[in-house]
Parts: C-alpha cells; sequence; structure tokens
C-alpha cells in the first residue's frame, strides 16, 4: 500500500516545561499504556488542533496550559498497519492548575537528566533532544511492532535532516 492509500489519523502531544523540569504522564490504559509519554491524544469534530491539546491536557492531568508553541510534526507508520498517525507536539511553559492522577495518566514531574527513556517510546530517545533544545522540527518513524524502530528521520524546520538511521529487522 502506498503512502497515499493510508489513513491518516491527527493526534497532539503536549509537554510542560518548568525550568530544569518536565512532567510526563505514565499512561495506564489504552493505546501506549505502561509507558511514560507527554499529554494528548484525538482531535474531537470540529475541532483544531492546539484545542485538541489543550482538552487532552486538562483531561489527562488537571491543567490548563496556557502557551502552546509549535515544536514538531512527526508522523509514526506501524509496519503492515494502514493508518499513519500524525502528531503534533506542542512545549509548554507556563500553565494553572496542580496535575493531578487521572483515569487514563499517572502525572510526574522529571529532572531534564533523569527522563524514564526505557519505559518510554523507543523513538522519544531520537527526538527529545531536538524538542528539549527548542528546536523546530519534522520527523518519521517506521515500527515493526511497539519496540522496534525500523527506519527514522527528523529534519530540523529549515535545514538538512540532523539524523538519519535504518534498520532492517530480521
Amino acid at each position: 500500500m502506498s503512502i497515499a492509500e493510508n489513513t491518516v489519523k491527527t493526534l497532539t502531544l503536549c509537554l510542560l516545561l518548568d525550568g530544569g523540569r518536565i512532567l510526563l504522564g505514565m499512561k495506564k490504559r489504552g493505546f501506549g499504556s505502561g509507558r511514560w509519554n507527554g499529554f494528548g491524544g484525538k482531535l474531537e469534530p470540529g475541532e483544531t488542533v492546539p484545542e485538541a491539546a489543550r482538552r487532552e491536557f486538562m483531561e489527562e492531568a488537571g491543567i490548563a496550559v496556557h502557551d502552546l508553541e509549535p515544536a514538531a510534526v512527526i508522523r509514526f507508520t506501524f509496519k503492515d498497519e494502514p493508518t499513519v498517525l500524525e502528531v503534533h507536539v506542542f512545549r509548554a511553559t507556563r500553565w494553572s492548575g496542580e496535575p493531578r492522577e487521572t483515569e487514563e495518566m499517572r502525572p510526574r514531574w522529571f529532572g531534564l537528566d533523569e527522563i524514564p527513556f526505557d519505559r518510554m517510546w523507543p523513538d522519544d530517545r531520537h527526538w527529545f533532544p531536538l524538542f528539549l533544545s527548542g528546536r523546530r522540527f519534522t520527523g518519521e518513524f517506521l515500527f515493526d511492532g511497539e519496540q522496534t524502530i525500523l527506519d527514522w528521520t527528523l529534519t530540523e524546520v529549515g535545514s538538512e535532516a540532523v539524523s538519519q538511521v535504518s534498520r532492517i529487522s530480521t
């Protein structure tokens, strides 16, 4: 199936930064459960991408984010799956409310030097450094299952590809 024939599902992901720390949530159910991640999800009918990012953050962590800075658009494809997940990534630094556990997520602050990459999606190791440095970028990741990255590319907006690696699964 060609990329043109794939269905694209638009999603949001928002990460809250506070000086030398970042708020992540332990996903408690559904796709990605058992992993630390940012906050986000699907768009509701008639909702814009930023509106969805704000709503999802409130639903998953009880926090209202006041600034959403677009950071990236990352496309995830899973081998033998027709749906491409197009994730719009935002960074936020101003908010109101205190993080609270919900049915879906358990929020926790991590120091930037203690991000639990071993309990996150494997692609996070590749794009988090760009995100944390304040850069804007695009990315594509091809997965075989949920643990194996077959191919990936990250491109800083306005520059050449910054990283690329290919792996062949056996």
